[in-house]
Order: C-alpha cells, then sequence, then structure tokens
C-alpha cells in the first residue's frame, strides 16, 4: 500500500516537474538570465542530447520511444529559448559565460574564419544530411505503415478467428499497430522542426555577428578589430554549443526512423550482422595491406587496421565454425530422440 502511494506521488510530481520545465522555457524567452545559469542550461542540454542519442541506441523497436517527437519538440524549443538568452547577453554585456566562451575559443584557435568555417560545416551536415534523410525516411515510413495497417488488422483478426491467439493478445496486437502508426505520423512532423531549428540557428549567428559589430562599435567605442574579435569568437561560441546537440539529436531521429523491429538493440545487430562473412573482413584486410604499400601512404595505420580486421576476421569463423558444430549436434540429438526403437522379441 504504502508502495503505491508512493508511485503515485512520484508520478505526480513527474507531472508537475514537466509543467516547470515547459513554463521555465518560455520564461527563459522573455526573462534576462545570468551567465552562471545559461552555463548549467547549456550543460543540461548537451548531456540530455548524448542521453537521447544513447537511449535510441539500444532500443529494439522503434516504438519504444514513442515520446521521441514530443521531446524533440521540447528540445528544439529549449535550444532555440537558449539562442535568445545568448543572444541577449552577448549583445548586451558582450559576455555569455564560460561555455559559449571555451567553446569559442577552443574551435576558433585565435581565428575566426577557423570557427565560421567550422559552424557552416556543422550546419551543413546537420541540414543538408542528416536531416533531410532522417525527413524523407519519417515520410516513407509513415506512408507504408499506414497503408499496411489494414493488412496487420485484417491479420490479427485472421489469427484470432482461427483460435491462435487469445483476445488480450489480439487487443494489445491491434493497440501495437495503432501505436506504430501514430509514432511514424508524428516523426514525420517532428523531423521539421529540426530542418527549420538549423535555418534558425544560421539567422541567429549572422544576426550575433551584425548586431555585435553595430553595438561594439557605435555604442561600446570599441575598435573594429577588437570589436569583430570578441563578438564572432561568442558568437562561434553560441552557434557551436547550439549545434551540437541539434546534430545529436538528429542523428538520434535518423537512427529512430531506421531502426527494425529486432529481438537484439542496435550494437548486437551491428557486431553480428557485420562479423557474420569473415571473407568480406579478409578481403578487406588484405586490401588495406595493399594501400599500405602505395607510395606516399603510411604502412603503419593500414596494417594496423588490417591486422585488427584479420584477427576479427578468423574469431568470426571460429564462432561460425562452432556454431554449425552445435547445430549438428542438435540435429543429431532431435534424430536420436525420435528414432522408433524395435520391439523386444
Amino acid at each position: 500500500m504504502a508502495r503505491q502511494q508512493r508511485s503515485r506521488s512520484l508520478s505526480g510530481n513527474q507531472d508537475i516537474l514537466m509543467g516547470v520545465c515547459i513554463i521555465g522555457i518560455l520564461t527563459v524567452l522573455v526573462i534576462p538570465v545570468p551567465t552562471w545559469t545559461l552555463d548549467i542550461l547549456l550543460t543540461l542540454s548537451i548531456s540530455t542530447s548524448v542521453v537521447v542519442l544513447l537511449a535510441t541506441i539500444y532500443l529494439k523497436r522503434a516504438v519504444e520511444f514513442a515520446v521521441f517527437p514530443s521531446l524533440l519538440l521540447m528540445m528544439t524549443l529549449f535550444r532555440l529559448s537558449l539562442n535568445v538568452a545568448s543572444t541577449r547577453l552577448i549583445l548586451s554585456q558582450a559576455d555569455a559565460g564560460r561555455v559559449i566562451d571555451a567553446f569559442g575559443v577552443f574551435v576558433t584557435r585565435g581565428s575566426p574564419v577557423v570557427g565560421m568555417v567550422i559552424f557552416l560545416i556543422l550546419v551543413v551536415i546537420q541540414f543538408v544530411v542528416i536531416t533531410r534523410g532522417a525527413g524523407r525516411i519519417s515520410e516513407v515510413a509513415a506512408r507504408f505503415t499506414l497503408d499496411a495497417m489494414p493488412g496487420k488488422q485484417m491479420g490479427v483478426d485472421a489469427d484470432l478467428n482461427a483460435g491462435l491467439i487469445t483476445e488480450a493478445q489480439a487487443r494489445e496486437r491491434r493497440q501495437g499497430i495503432e501505436q506504430e502508426a501514430d509514432f511514424y505520423g508524428a516523426m514525420d512532423g517532428a523531423t521539421k522542426f529540426v530542418r527549420g531549428d538549423a535555418i534558425a540557428g544560421i539567422i541567429i549567428t549572422i544576426v550575433n555577428i551584425i548586431g555585435g559589430l553595430v553595438i561594439g562599435v557605435a555604442v561600446l567605442g570599441m575598435p573594429v578589430g577588437d570589436a569583430l574579435r570578441i563578438y564572432t569568437r561568442l558568437t562561434i561560441g553560441d552557434g557551436l554549443v547550439s549545434q551540437v546537440p541539434a546534430l545529436v539529436l538528429a542523428t538520434a531521429a535518423g537512427l529512430i526512423v531506421t531502426r527494425t523491429t529486432t529481438e537484439a538493440n542496435l550494437g548486437v545487430d551491428l557486431t553480428n550482422q557485420l562479423t557474420r562473412y569473415p571473407r568480406a573482413l579478409g578481403v578487406a584486410a588484405a586490401m588495406l595491406v595493399l594501400f599500405g604499400f602505395v607510395p606516399g601512404l603510411p604502412l603503419g595505420p593500414f596494417a594496423a587496421v588490417a591486422a585488427m580486421l584479420a584477427m576479427l576476421a578468423m574469431r568470426s569463423r571460429g564462432a561460425i565454425e562452432r556454431e554449425r558444430t552445435m547445430a549438428e549436434a542438435r540435429r543429431r540429438a532431435e534424430e536420436e530422440a525420435t528414432r522408433v526403437t524395435p520391439p523386444e522379441p
């Protein structure tokens, strides 16, 4: 009884916490926040995106993370609110906290051009490659899921009428089919927010640089070179801090919409299927060795990777042979068990 009361209290607190988080996100849009608070919120954004990415890796079915479309929308709004807060600090104080400044200093290495190029590369990777591909896959998956929905429901009804499943099992399967259709339909729309987030990041970066130059030179009386150096560093740091979690979440969206229903997670399936053909690993190792002898190419890295692939191929071949031996032993045992013993005279 006490355990049930604690679980109900925890569930109620979770609902309250969710409402507080949404109100907090909206509050950051309009109320200035100090730099230390912005550092905490930026760290929370990065850590949450990493947790979501790792969670998608361990999924067996995409619908196990049915809250992902809503979470993607909330995280996008959260990042945009942090962009607004950081822009307010950059333009008003020329200081956006230690996290943004560290990203700007570490990436730019004293050169604003280097930081801008890296930022544009990340935006192109997210917008052109990952987001567009994930959006297209979501559209196709939603269309095919909806088209296959009547056939799946008819299959459930046929199994129920044939007595292969119970009424409770049929109800559970119907709910799973409906949940899968709803999930892919929601993912089709959620990927649009990720694409819009990438476009907003580019616009915010341009506004920060131009606005920072105008404020630094006209209002604060800075030299043009100092204003360009300070505001470009902060703007690039702000863009990277916002685009890194956006890129991670876009990757998670691509992984979850391309995930097929299996009995294991992504890591197990990837390892088993890549090592299923040891001959391919051996050929790849031989090709790497040949590449290592090409004039001008370093032999060490190619030889090291070739040795790893060769070792993996030998282990894979041994594992396959053991599986075949065990399967043959089981088959013989089943034949011995089913063999009819002749009657005694």
